[in-house]
């Protein structure tokens, strides 16, 4: 059972801001009704008595019935594919197959298989995890409204849809809203020859997950008010290299018309991230194949032709003990898979799907990873391990540059040092070289989120140096996040209210401008629009984050 079971599935409402009061009542979940077994008519609302039943919505798998507020209509633990165990794991997504009378979709389900995570996310062992959420206003004014389809972050080893409640970005920005689990770790991306035979090249599950709940969208937004032909897809951290990595997939054509990347780098984490064993970004398919070899031989699973049932007779236990959780499973990329190539290459090329972007990252992405290791380790950084960390990374003649270009004095600490060195190499300037790539073939727009007040996890261990505009920081201005407490402030309500007008114009015509928001140009000229409660202007993100020197080392 999943340790999430033992508090089992939680009802959809109960995803607001841990500590506050349900912001609304429900005012109706609809009156009860029955729907013929299979039916495969299109996707419809449900009529009770001649009239709407706003609650209860007619999927091409079978009836859902959701909750009712005043303001937003939300559908919770839908189904969008069968559960990946047994002979489904580590195997494409297969079609979920149709359902009698109505199903309740008033309760979020299980996570996929993971460890608790560091900001709170709860631990699973259910592979039962193919489930979506969808999120809509009350009232949509009568028109098919864009739809956003939002991928989670963890690392691709943690986290799952219901961690972020959309009622807020529904509402206000008119738009609706689906959240969704794929798999994770070494079931969502386990890489190996034997099992390449059948399902293709192996290692992308997690990713074919996705493009299987947007083809589920592509079917069924109309049944809730939406427009199939005006998706959004976007997403934070893993994410947004999931974001990335469909940009660059072709089965991913088609499936979205846009695309917003929050802090999740289209670049090649091997060169730039600064911890080996810990890389979350795509790999490329020989270091896959060698990193699930080493695991099959590791479990006892060596024998040529008995790799693949050796691998599935494993309990979720033993796969995650084996894997360190599941840390460093990110998708592959490789000649006739879901990714031929990393997409960094894709963009340099121009091989991908031509959609507007927005594209941005936090002025202080790294605190968050340094205040992690603080946190695992109760240990601060001191300067001996300033030295030694940019020594072992960089080798000795190149972090004596590092270091006379930050010099550890300017800092308020080796954290906050440390932390800038890694915010500008592996993020910021990352981001900046995406920017340029995108620029010149499609609509791009760039931003860094810059509140350096931003409220730190609620369940987080603090730091002992400012979080500043942390990595994650902007989640709890979109979303009701289960991890942050949101924004505090008058001025932080007011930059939450800006960017959820700016995410949903973008999502509606593929540029963020209009309804009263500053004016935010196409990304030129290394700039980017600020978010921040200080100023509404552009940031240059070369000249702040030191990309000229990181191009010259």
């Amino acid at each position: 059972m999943s340790a999430q079971n033992d508090t089992p599935e939680q009802p959809a409402t109960r995803r607001a801001f841990r500590g506050r009061a349900s912001r609304r009542i429900v005012i109706a979940t609809g009156i009860a009704g029955a729907v013929a077994a299979g039916m495969a008519a299109p996707a419809t609302a449900s009529r009770v008595h001649g009239r709407e039943d706003a609650a209860v919505v007619k999927t091409t798998d079978g009836a859902v019935r959701g909750i009712v507020t005043t303001d937003y209509r939300e559908f919770a633990g839908i189904p969008y594919a069968e559960p990946p165990v047994g002979e489904r794991r580590w195997a494409p997504p297969q079609q979920k197959q149709a359902w009698a009378g109505t199903r309740d979709a008033t309760r979020t389900k299980s996570a996929c298989p993971q460890t608790a995570g560091f900001l709170g996310d709860p631990p699973s062992d259910n592979e039962d995890c193919l489930y979506l959420n969808v999120t809509t206003p009350r009232n949509g004014g009568g028109k098919k409204l864009p739809v956003m389809f939002w991928i989670h972050g963890g690392g691709f080893y943690s986290g799952s849809g219901s961690l972020y409640g959309a009622q807020r970005l529904a509402e206000k920005g008119n738009v609706i809203v689906v959240t969704l689990n794929y798999r994770l770790g070494v079931l969502g991306f386990l890489a190996h020859p034997s099992l390449d035979g059948s399902a293709g090249k192996s290692g992308d599950y997690g990713l074919q997950d996705q493009q299987t709940a947007l083809r589920w969208v592509r079917d069924n937004a109309a049944a809730f008010g939406g427009d199939a032909g005006d998706v959004t897809l976007f997403g934070e951290s893993a994410g947004g290299v999931s974001t990335c990595s469909q940009l660059v997939s072709p089965a991913a054509k088609g499936l979205f018309s846009r695309a917003i990347i929050q802090s999740g780098p289209c670049g090649d984490l091997a060169k730039t991230w600064p911890f080996a064993d810990g890389n979350w970004g795509v790999r490329p398919r020989a270091v896959a194949d060698k990193q699930g070899t080493e695991l099959a031989a590791k479990l006892g699973c060596g024998d040529e032709g008995n790799d693949v049932s050796c691998l599935r007779g494993k309990s979720v236990a033993e796969l995650m003990d084996a894997s360190a959780g599941g840390q460093g499973f990110g998708p592959a990329a490789g000649e006739g898979g879901v990714l031929p190539v990393i997409p960094a290459t894709a963009l340099a090329t121009g091989e991908f799907n031509r959609v507007p972007v927005i594209n941005g990252t936090t002025r202080d992405e790294h605190r968050t990873f340094t205040a992690a290791i603080e946190s695992f380790t109760g240990h601060s950084a001191t300067a001996q391990d300033y030295r030694d960390d940019l020594d072992g990374f960089f080798g000795k003649e190149k972090a004596a540059k590092v270091r006379a270009e930050y010099l550890l004095r300017a800092y308020d600490s080796p954290s906050t040092a440390l932390s800038a060195i890694w915010t500008d190499s592996s993020w910021t300037c990352t981001a900046l070289d995406t920017d340029h790539l995108l620029s010149t073939r499609v609509p791009t727009y760039a931003y860094e989120f810059a509140d350096e007040n931003a409220p730190w996890a609620g369940d987080g261990t603090t730091p002992s140096f400012p979080t500043g505009a942390f990595h994650a920081a902007e989640l709890q201005y979109l979303f009701d996040d289960e991890q942050f407490t949101g924004p505090l402030s008058a001025a932080q309500q007011r930059l939450s209210d800006q960017m959820i007008k700016y995410w949903a114009n973008f999502a509606r015509t593929g540029n963020p401008n209009g309804g009263g928001t500053p004016p935010w140009p196409r990304f030129g000229a290394d700039r980017a629009r600020s978010l921040t409660t200080a100023g509404n202007g552009q940031t240059d993100l070369a000249g702040e984050h030191r990309c000229g020197f990181w191009q010259s080392l």
